[in-house]
């Protein structure tokens, strides 16, 4: 007999589906909260992407899988879906997603609203509008969201590869928070797209899991690699001639900083990867030889990701690959695990840093911009490294157009994300400066002097300003 009776009673605190078991003349319920295990004799229903939200009502929760895996497809077809039904007050939480994300138009208001884990492109306006919500929050720490009953969803809406031919399913490239957000939701819709790919780690989930199922048949959303400037050359070349050793385990995302840092990798040996995320230039240095992940005491030989958003080809590397591990992000981004990796060498950006350390990634001013992500939990995880050969490194241009990233003080508004107590290598295109340890004027005149040179005079005079004495080494 099948039944779709997800979410009618709690095991421990979360809400799960239920099978339905005949047995000694009567009949009785089980309950089943693993995304792996079978449930026998229950099935789907194949709708469209409309009939996928035939039970969206006014004032539930909405869960979306974000990055590459954003199911763009249902999130349009359940916006659409709450103007017909002229609902009210629905929440669509969810990191960072890819997309239009029309649910965030302003002709939705009222009808639905985001709540931002952290903050994509797509939503800032909304945000910035009133009209969206922003969560600070530790990426580490998004799934005890769904595990202390904070946040509650309603609906998941996830994006999965179809079924193999024992009925399961991969979250493909994003795992995250995904599987602490669909295990505690009543109904869970997936777009089954074969341009997913097929992952290890966390993200299995079988077919019997799924309430409405969608075939959809399009390319993931992607990132196409941008040559890096020769400002962002420079630092990549600080970085990895400078603090990047052999056998080190490496943490850093997309974007042309990044990218130039494992440009300049070609000659290194050993390399690992532990990151919540990881871009296209890991594929050449594995290819290389240059990263063999055989140097880390935790899942040796092995890349260790939570998410992902990349080209096409980032997505053909990861399908069907064990090196590959794809897990919960409380896992990978827990500092105690963290720590375990050898010579972990943990590299993120910052919008602006002012002479103290103080570091802001989240906000320009009073306007969130992202969120805090998982850079405190790899700066603070590096730090503590267990071989005391930890790295933790925030790299950024020495200017924004004509502003200088180095400022006497954060802009008002601004959020810190990273605190000065956390910071310990800060790199521009004109060096490195060493913080830990320093006191508030060795940390000026460090910061100072990887500043761009046509800020420096004007900084030293703030510093002073603030200080009441001069910066010095």
């Amino acid at each position: 007999m099948s039944v779709s009776l997800r979410g009618l009673s709690k095991l421990g605190g979360a809400l799960s589906p239920l099978k339905m078991v005949s047995g000694s003349g009567r009949t009785y319920f089980t309950y089943v909260n693993e995304p792996a295990q079978v449930i026998k004799g229950k099935e789907p229903k194949w709708v469209s992407a409309e009939e996928a939200f035939q039970d969206l009502k006014s004032d539930q929760t909405v869960f979306a899988q974000g990055a590459a895996a954003t199911p763009v497809d249902l999130l349009t077809a359940m916006t659409e879906v709450g103007k017909k039904k002229n609902l009210k007050n629905v929440t669509v939480c969810h990191m960072h997603t890819e997309g239009p994300a029309a649910y965030t138009d302003p002709s939705c208001e009222g009808i639905f609203r985001s709540f931002s884990f952290f903050m994509g492109g797509n939503v800032r306006k909304a945000v910035a509008e009133g009209r969206g919500d922003a969560v600070p929050i530790f990426l580490s720490e998004i799934p005890q969201l769904f595990y202390k009953g904070i946040v509650k969803p309603d609906i998941a809406v996830i994006q999965v590869s179809p079924p193999d031919e024992h009925g399961f399913c991969s979250l493909g490239t994003s795992v995250d928070c995904v599987r602490a957000g669909m295990t505690h939701s009543k109904i869970i819709v997936a777009q089954v797209n074969p341009n997913m790919p097929r992952t290890f780690g966390d993200g299995i989930i079988h077919i019997s899991h799924v309430d409405y199922a969608v075939k959809v048949d399009t390319p993931l959303p992607s990132h196409g690699a941008k040559k890096p400037s020769e400002v962002e050359t420079q630092i990549g070349k600080n970085i990895a001639q400078n603090l990047v050793e052999d056998g080190a385990t490496l943490q850093m995302g997309i974007g042309s900083i990044p990218d130039a840092v494992l440009s300049e990798l070609i000659h290194h040996k050993d390399l690992g990867i532990h990151s919540e995320m990881f871009a296209g230039g890991v594929i050449d240095l594995v290819n290389r030889g240059c990263i063999t992940n055989n140097k880390k005491t935790i899942h040796k030989g092995r890349i260790v990701g939570s998410f992902l958003i990349g080209t096409q080809e980032l997505y053909d590397f990861v399908d069907n690959n064990p090196q590959i591990e794809m897990l919960v992000v409380d896992y990978v981004n827990n500092t105690g695990i963290i720590s375990r990796n050898p010579r972990m060498t943990a590299i993120n950006s910052a919008i602006e840093v002012d002479l103290t350390g103080q570091i802001v990634s989240d906000s320009i001013g009073t306007r969130m911009y992202s969120g805090f992500g998982g850079q405190v939990d790899f700066i603070r995880g590096a730090a503590e490294g267990f071989d005391g050969k930890g790295k933790p490194i925030i790299a950024m241009p020495s200017i924004s157009k004509t502003h200088s990233k180095i400022v006497p003080c954060i802009k008002e508004g601004a959020g810190v994300v990273t605190t000065r107590a956390h910071a310990h290598y800060v790199v521009t295109e004109y060096g490195i400066a060493y913080l830990f340890g320093k006191s508030i004027r060795q940390r000026a005149h460090a910061l100072i002097n990887i500043a761009h040179p046509d800020h420096r005079e004007n900084l030293e005079k703030a510093a002073f300003e603030r200080l009441k004495c001069m910066p010095s080494p």
